[in-house]
């Protein structure tokens, strides 16, 4: 149990401001692909099987949208704003396939604060390794709150 121990958490909303930018490069293995569909259970010939895939307009396997998704929300949780944050909405698109092997660049961008509602509107763009846009989209991120101090309360929802 972490009760009462430190943890590292994001920035607070009035640390973050319009402009700011996180850069990030992924390179996707056949490993990671085997173990996210694993774990989800997906069994999508079009993700792992080369002769089926060969014979529908992609020519190869291409990685799980779901997956680059997950790549983009780590991001969000590690980074921009950091542990501790929240997306409340996304809107993501896949214009062109992403395929094994490949190496996927994302550029997350703070294009919104707004301090009434407690929110941060990030927008995402990723490329591929011909520069080609594979993503785009936009998320609305809950930044961490700050926690107070220890009390009899801090108990009650367990």
């Amino acid at each position: 149990m972490l009760l009462g121990k430190k943890r590292k958490l994001g920035r607070e909303i009035k640390e973050i401001s319009v402009g700011e930018k996180l850069a990030l490069t992924e390179k996707i293995e056949d490993k990671d692909i085997l173990l996210f569909l694993g774990l989800t259970d997906d069994a999508n010939p079009l993700f792992i099987q080369h002769d089926y895939a060969s014979q529908t307009p992609f020519k190869k396997p291409i990685v799980p949208s779901v997956m680059l998704t997950g790549m983009i929300t780590s991001a969000v949780s590690k980074y921009l704003p950091g542990p501790g944050s929240h997306i409340i909405s996304q809107e993501i698109n896949f214009p062109k396939p992403v395929y094994h092997y490949a190496t996927v660049e994302l550029l997350l961008e703070v294009v919104q604060v707004n301090h009434d509602d407690h929110t941060v509107a990030i927008t995402v763009v990723g490329t591929n390794e011909e520069n080609e846009v594979v993503i785009t989209g936009k998320l609305m991120v809950c930044p961490p709150y700050r926690l107070g101090g220890m009390d009899g309360n801090v108990l009650d929802n367990f």
